[in-house]
Protein backbone atom coordinates (compact mmCIF):
# COMPACT_ATOMS: atom_id res chain seq x y z
CA UNK A 1 0.00 0.00 0.00
CA UNK A 2 1.39 3.27 -0.84
CA UNK A 3 1.21 5.69 1.72
CA UNK A 4 3.92 8.18 0.98
CA UNK A 5 4.58 10.08 -2.00
CA UNK A 6 7.67 12.19 -2.84
CA UNK A 7 7.76 14.67 -5.70
CA UNK A 8 9.66 16.47 -7.83
CA UNK A 9 8.77 20.36 -8.18
CA UNK A 10 9.93 21.79 -12.08
CA UNK A 11 7.11 19.92 -14.61
CA UNK A 12 5.74 17.78 -12.00
CA UNK A 13 4.15 20.40 -9.83
CA UNK A 14 4.98 23.18 -11.68
CA UNK A 15 5.69 24.77 -14.58
CA UNK A 16 8.78 24.94 -15.96
CA UNK A 17 7.89 28.25 -17.49
CA UNK A 18 7.55 29.46 -13.96
CA UNK A 19 11.55 28.17 -13.12
CA UNK A 20 12.80 29.43 -16.56
CA UNK A 21 11.31 32.21 -16.96
CA UNK A 22 11.09 34.00 -13.65
CA UNK A 23 13.44 32.37 -11.13
CA UNK A 24 16.53 32.03 -13.13
CA UNK A 25 16.47 35.58 -14.47
CA UNK A 26 15.93 36.84 -11.36
CA UNK A 27 18.94 35.39 -9.53
CA UNK A 28 20.94 36.19 -13.02
CA UNK A 29 20.05 39.92 -12.16
CA UNK A 30 20.35 40.45 -8.47
CA UNK A 31 22.99 37.62 -7.99
CA UNK A 32 26.32 39.77 -8.06
CA UNK A 33 25.24 42.61 -6.11
CA UNK A 34 23.76 39.82 -3.73
CA UNK A 35 27.53 38.36 -3.62
CA UNK A 36 28.97 41.25 -3.43
CA UNK A 37 27.56 42.82 -0.58
CA UNK A 38 27.36 39.42 1.42
CA UNK A 39 30.28 37.81 0.83
CA UNK A 40 31.55 37.98 4.13
CA UNK A 41 28.48 36.18 5.68
CA UNK A 42 29.01 32.78 6.81
CA UNK A 43 26.23 30.89 4.48
CA UNK A 44 27.07 33.02 1.34
CA UNK A 45 31.20 32.83 2.15
CA UNK A 46 30.79 28.37 2.71
CA UNK A 47 28.97 28.06 -0.39
CA UNK A 48 31.85 30.73 -2.64
CA UNK A 49 34.18 28.25 -1.06
CA UNK A 50 32.75 25.36 -2.88
CA UNK A 51 32.24 27.52 -6.17
CA UNK A 52 35.60 28.46 -5.76
CA UNK A 53 36.87 24.88 -4.85
CA UNK A 54 34.54 22.96 -7.89
CA UNK A 55 35.79 25.59 -10.72
CA UNK A 56 39.35 26.00 -9.23
CA UNK A 57 39.39 29.72 -8.63
CA UNK A 58 40.64 31.48 -6.08
CA UNK A 59 38.11 32.20 -3.52
CA UNK A 60 38.90 35.74 -2.88
CA UNK A 61 38.19 36.75 -6.32
CA UNK A 62 34.95 37.88 -5.91
CA UNK A 63 34.25 39.17 -10.17
CA UNK A 64 35.76 35.34 -10.95
CA UNK A 65 33.23 33.76 -8.82
CA UNK A 66 30.26 35.77 -10.10
CA UNK A 67 30.95 35.36 -13.73
CA UNK A 68 31.46 31.23 -12.78
CA UNK A 69 28.10 31.46 -11.03
CA UNK A 70 26.11 33.49 -13.57
CA UNK A 71 27.43 30.81 -16.40
CA UNK A 72 26.05 27.99 -14.74
CA UNK A 73 22.87 29.76 -14.11
CA UNK A 74 22.90 29.94 -18.29
CA UNK A 75 23.98 26.22 -18.35
CA UNK A 76 21.35 24.98 -15.83
CA UNK A 77 24.06 23.21 -14.35
CA UNK A 78 22.84 21.50 -11.14
CA UNK A 79 25.62 22.50 -8.86
CA UNK A 80 25.07 22.61 -5.74
CA UNK A 81 26.42 25.74 -3.99
CA UNK A 82 24.45 27.72 -6.92
CA UNK A 83 21.70 26.29 -5.74
CA UNK A 84 22.23 27.64 -2.58
CA UNK A 85 22.95 31.11 -3.32
CA UNK A 86 19.79 30.87 -5.96
CA UNK A 87 17.77 30.30 -3.15
CA UNK A 88 18.67 33.12 -1.01
CA UNK A 89 18.30 35.33 -3.63
CA UNK A 90 14.82 34.42 -4.49
CA UNK A 91 14.03 34.51 -0.50
CA UNK A 92 14.10 38.39 -1.05
CA UNK A 93 12.17 38.22 -4.52
CA UNK A 94 9.45 36.20 -2.55
CA UNK A 95 9.42 38.20 0.68
CA UNK A 96 9.20 41.44 -1.39
CA UNK A 97 6.50 39.95 -3.39
CA UNK A 98 7.73 40.42 -6.39
CA UNK A 99 6.68 37.29 -7.16
CA UNK A 100 4.94 33.82 -5.60
CA UNK A 101 5.83 30.17 -7.10
CA UNK A 102 3.48 28.66 -9.57
CA UNK A 103 1.62 25.24 -8.82
CA UNK A 104 -0.84 23.51 -11.27
CA UNK A 105 -4.42 23.37 -10.24
CA UNK A 106 -4.34 19.25 -10.43
CA UNK A 107 -1.15 19.33 -8.08
CA UNK A 108 -2.65 21.60 -5.41
CA UNK A 109 -6.13 19.55 -5.74
CA UNK A 110 -4.24 16.08 -5.31
CA UNK A 111 -1.44 17.31 -2.32
CA UNK A 112 -3.84 18.62 -0.05
CA UNK A 113 -6.24 15.74 -0.59
CA UNK A 114 -3.32 13.07 0.12
CA UNK A 115 -2.55 14.90 2.84
CA UNK A 116 -5.93 14.90 4.54
CA UNK A 117 -6.08 11.53 3.89
CA UNK A 118 -2.79 10.89 6.08
CA UNK A 119 -0.29 10.19 3.42
CA UNK A 120 3.46 11.37 4.16
CA UNK A 121 4.81 14.13 1.41
CA UNK A 122 8.17 14.86 0.24
CA UNK A 123 9.90 17.11 -2.23
CA UNK A 124 13.08 15.91 -4.25
CA UNK A 125 14.26 18.36 -6.14
CA UNK A 126 17.56 19.87 -7.71
CA UNK A 127 16.95 23.31 -6.49
CA UNK A 128 18.19 23.90 -2.22
CA UNK A 129 16.05 22.66 0.41
CA UNK A 130 15.87 26.40 1.54
CA UNK A 131 14.19 27.22 -1.90
CA UNK A 132 11.93 24.14 -2.11
CA UNK A 133 10.57 25.55 1.40
CA UNK A 134 10.15 29.17 0.08
CA UNK A 135 8.73 27.43 -2.93
CA UNK A 136 5.98 26.31 -0.94
CA UNK A 137 5.55 28.89 1.60
CA UNK A 138 5.45 32.22 -0.92
CA UNK A 139 2.78 29.88 -3.50
CA UNK A 140 0.44 30.87 -5.26
CA UNK A 141 -1.96 28.50 -3.67
CA UNK A 142 -1.16 29.93 -0.89
CA UNK A 143 1.12 28.50 1.99
CA UNK A 144 1.39 25.47 1.57
CA UNK A 145 4.66 23.96 3.64
CA UNK A 146 2.26 22.34 6.51
CA UNK A 147 1.80 19.80 3.74
CA UNK A 148 5.31 18.22 3.17
CA UNK A 149 7.29 16.28 6.18
CA UNK A 150 10.39 16.51 4.57
CA UNK A 151 12.63 17.80 1.65
CA UNK A 152 15.79 16.56 -0.38
CA UNK A 153 18.05 18.17 -2.69
CA UNK A 154 21.24 17.04 -4.47
CA UNK A 155 22.84 17.06 -1.44
CA UNK A 156 21.39 13.61 -0.93
CA UNK A 157 23.06 13.08 -4.65
CA UNK A 158 21.76 13.38 -8.29
CA UNK A 159 18.38 12.90 -9.15
CA UNK A 160 19.48 9.96 -12.13
CA UNK A 161 21.08 8.23 -9.50
CA UNK A 162 19.30 4.96 -8.15
CA UNK A 163 21.58 5.53 -5.03
CA UNK A 164 19.54 8.74 -4.14
CA UNK A 165 16.35 6.96 -3.58
CA UNK A 166 18.12 4.39 -1.38
CA UNK A 167 19.27 7.52 0.61
CA UNK A 168 15.88 9.09 0.73
CA UNK A 169 13.74 5.59 1.21
CA UNK A 170 16.17 4.95 4.41
CA UNK A 171 15.39 8.59 5.84
CA UNK A 172 11.90 8.25 5.41
CA UNK A 173 11.98 4.94 6.97
CA UNK A 174 9.71 2.90 5.21
CA UNK A 175 9.74 0.12 2.81
CA UNK A 176 10.23 1.05 -0.89
CA UNK A 177 7.10 -0.25 -1.62
CA UNK A 178 5.54 2.02 0.39
CA UNK A 179 6.64 4.99 -1.46
CA UNK A 180 5.95 6.91 -5.09
CA UNK A 181 7.95 9.12 -6.43
CA UNK A 182 6.94 11.60 -9.12
CA UNK A 183 8.90 13.25 -11.65
CA UNK A 184 8.97 14.57 -15.91
CA UNK A 185 12.37 13.10 -16.37
CA UNK A 186 12.46 9.51 -17.05
CA UNK A 187 16.27 8.81 -16.22
CA UNK A 188 14.77 9.93 -12.45
CA UNK A 189 11.70 7.56 -12.00
CA UNK A 190 14.54 4.55 -13.86
CA UNK A 191 16.52 5.47 -10.83
CA UNK A 192 14.09 5.67 -8.06
CA UNK A 193 12.39 2.37 -9.62
CA UNK A 194 15.72 0.61 -9.27
CA UNK A 195 15.50 0.66 -5.57
CA UNK A 196 11.91 -0.62 -5.27
CA UNK A 197 9.74 2.30 -5.50
CA UNK A 198 6.21 2.95 -7.01
CA UNK A 199 7.11 5.58 -10.14
CA UNK A 200 4.38 7.98 -12.10
CA UNK A 201 5.81 9.84 -15.63
CA UNK A 202 3.74 13.24 -15.51
CA UNK A 203 3.63 14.28 -19.15
CA UNK A 204 2.38 17.35 -19.48
CA UNK A 205 1.01 19.40 -22.48
CA UNK A 206 1.56 16.97 -25.06
CA UNK A 207 -0.55 15.66 -27.00
CA UNK A 208 -0.41 12.06 -27.17
CA UNK A 209 0.82 9.84 -23.89
CA UNK A 210 4.01 8.05 -24.35
CA UNK A 211 3.42 4.81 -22.34
CA UNK A 212 6.64 3.29 -20.35
CA UNK A 213 6.64 -0.54 -19.11
CA UNK A 214 8.07 0.20 -15.49
CA UNK A 215 5.84 3.99 -14.84
CA UNK A 216 2.65 5.02 -14.66
CA UNK A 217 2.33 7.61 -17.73
CA UNK A 218 -0.34 10.48 -16.82
CA UNK A 219 -1.23 13.71 -18.18
CA UNK A 220 -1.42 15.31 -14.51
CA UNK A 221 -1.98 14.70 -10.63
CA UNK A 222 -5.64 13.87 -11.07
CA UNK A 223 -4.68 10.92 -13.32
CA UNK A 224 -2.69 9.41 -10.84
CA UNK A 225 -5.01 6.17 -9.42
CA UNK A 226 -2.79 4.84 -5.66
CA UNK A 227 -5.32 2.05 -5.07
CA UNK A 228 -4.57 0.79 -9.05
CA UNK A 229 -0.21 1.19 -7.78
CA UNK A 230 -0.69 -1.18 -4.88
Amino acid sequence: MINTVVTDIEGTTSSIHFVHEVLFPYAAKNLPEFVRSNHTKSEVNSALQDVAALAGIAADDIDALITQLLRWISDDKKVTPLKSLQGLVWEHGYRNGDYQAHIYADALASLQAWHQQGLDLYVYSSGSVYAQKLFFEFNEGGDLSSLFKGYFDTVTGAKREADSYKKIQKAIGKPAGEILFLSDIVEELDAAAEVGMHTAWLQRDVTDIEHHPRHACVRSFADIELSALR
